[in-house]
C-alpha cells in the first residue's frame, strides 16, 4: 500500500536508539527505579493499572518508566502484556462493604455512622509549589506520627463501615439495587456490543480515558443531563480477593488489592412506574482513584435514564454509544496517531482529484467567458 523508502529501517532503528537515549534523558543523573515510581508516583501508576485493567503496582511502574511518563502509551503497553497472561480461573466478587478504609467520606451526611476518615486528600491544601520538595533528602518525621485517627494497624480487623446510602434504603428514599442473576460479560475477552447492559457499561467506563469520563461528568454537572449529585460516600482501602478452590470445596484468600469507590445519590422525580426517590451512580476502580470514580458515578446515572424511565434529553453523556465507542483512550490514540504513518498512494489519488477538478473548473471557466 505504501511506497517504500530505502533506509527506512535502518531510520526506525535509528529511531528507537534516539528514543532509548532520551527515555534515560543525562546520564549525570540517577536512573528512576520501579520502586521509586510505585512508592512516589502512586496516582500515576494507579491509572495504569486502572486504565489497564491489570492490577500489578510494579508492571504499571515499568511502563511508566518505559513510555517516558506518558499514561497512555504506558497503558497501551500494560494491555497489550496483560493479552499474553494465562487466565487460570475467576474470583469471586470483592466485599467492599468488608474494605479496611484509609478514607471514607460523605458529602450528604456529617455524622456519618462509622465515621469520616480525611485519609490522604488533596482537597485542602493550598495549590502552591512546596520548594521544600526539591531539597535533597527527607524531612525528619514528626514527633508521634503514625496511622491517622480512624485508619487500623496491618492485622487489625477493619472496623465496621455500613454504607450510607443503606440508611436512605431502610426508609425507601432511594431506589433499590438488584444483583443481576447471570454473570456478566467480561469486555477484556469479549467485544463491546450495543445495547450494553450497566455491568458491561461499568467495565467501558473503568477502562476509559480519565480525561473523557471527566469531561462527561462535568457536562452532567452544567446542566447536560438534569442529574444534581450529591458524593453519599467515596471511600479508598484494600479488600481481600477471594477465589474458589475446587479441589478444596471452600474459597480461599488468594491477596488484597486496593481500590476507590464511589456511590452518588442522585434527583429523581419519579416516574410512571417509580414513585419521587433519590437514585444511584456507581464507580470503581483499582487504586486510589477518586476523580475517575466520581466521574464515572455521574455517568453511570445519566446512562440509566432509559432504565429509570425518564426523557432523554439528547446530551452526550446520555447517548451510550458515543460514550462507550469514544472513552477507551487505547483505540482512540491508534485511531489518531495512525494518520502520522505513510499515506502516500491515498494522498496520491487525493491529490490527482483535486487536480482534475480543479482543471474541469478551469476548462468550464475559459469556456463560459468565450460564449
Amino acid at each position: 500500500m505504501y511506497v517504500a523508502v530505502k533506509g527506512g529501517e535502518r531510520a526506525i532503528d535509528a529511531a528507537h536508539d534516539w528514543l532509548a537515549e532520551e527515555r534515560r534523558g543525562s546520564p549525570e543523573i540517577a536512573e528512576l527505579s520501579i520502586a521509586q515510581i510505585r512508592e512516589q508516583l502512586a496516582l500515576a501508576v494507579n491509572r495504569v493499572m486502572a486504565e489497564g485493567s491489570l492490577y500489578d503496582p510494579d508492571l504499571a511502574a515499568l511502563a511508566i518508566k518505559q513510555a517516558r511518563g506518558d499514561l497512555i502509551e504506558a497503558i497501551f503497553l500494560i494491555r497489550a502484556y496483560r493479552t499474553t497472561l494465562p487466565r487460570f480461573g475467576s474470583s469471586l466478587p470483592v466485599e467492599t462493604n468488608h474494605m479496611a478504609c484509609t478514607r471514607r467520606i460523605s458529602a450528604t451526611f456529617k455524622d456519618a455512622p462509622g465515621g469520616q476518615i480525611l485519609g490522604p486528600t488533596f482537597d485542602y491544601t493550598h495549590r502552591l509549589l512546596d520548594f521544600a520538595l526539591m531539597a535533597e533528602g527527607l524531612p525528619a518525621a514528626a514527633p508521634g506520627s503514625g496511622a491517622p485517627e480512624g485508619v487500623t494497624s496491618p492485622g487489625a480487623p477493619p472496623p465496621e463501615m455500613p454504607r450510607i446510602t443503606d440508611f436512605l434504603n431502610r426508609d425507601g428514599l432511594i431506589q433499590e439495587e438488584h444483583p443481576d442473576a447471570e454473570t456478566p460479560p467480561d469486555l477484556t475477552r469479549e467485544p463491546l456490543e450495543f445495547p450494553a447492559n450497566r455491568a458491561l457499561r461499568l467495565q467501558a467506563i473503568t477502562r476509559g480515558d480519565e480525561g473523557f469520563i471527566l469531561g462527561m461528568a462535568y457536562s452532567t454537572q452544567r446542566g447536560y443531563g438534569r442529574n444534581h449529585p450529591f458524593v453519599g460516600e467515596l471511600r479508598f482501602g484494600t479488600v481481600s480477593v477471594e477465589a474458589e478452590i475446587p479441589e478444596l470445596g471452600f474459597s480461599i484468600e488468594i491477596g488484597d488489592i486496593e481500590l476507590t469507590e464511589c456511590e452518588t445519590v442522585n434527583q429523581f422525580t419519579g416516574s410512571k412506574t417509580e414513585p419521587p426517590q433519590f437514585t444511584r451512580g456507581y464507580g470503581l476502580t483499582f487504586g486510589h482513584t477518586e476523580r475517575k470514580a466520581i466521574s464515572m458515578a455521574l455517568v453511570d446515572r445519566a446512562l440509566r435514564w432509559e432504565e429509570l424511565g425518564e426523557d432523554n434529553a439528547g446530551v452526550p453523556a446520555q447517548d451510550e454509544e458515543f460514550v462507550l465507542s469514544h472513552s477507551d483512550n487505547i483505540q482512540g490514540t491508534g485511531f489518531l496517531e495512525h494518520i502520522k504513518l505513510p499515506h502516500y498512494v491515498d494522498f496520491q489519488s487525493e491529490l490527482e482529484l483535486i487536480r482534475k477538478l480543479r482543471a474541469e473548473a478551469q476548462a468550464a471557466m475559459h469556456q463560459e467567458a468565450a460564449e
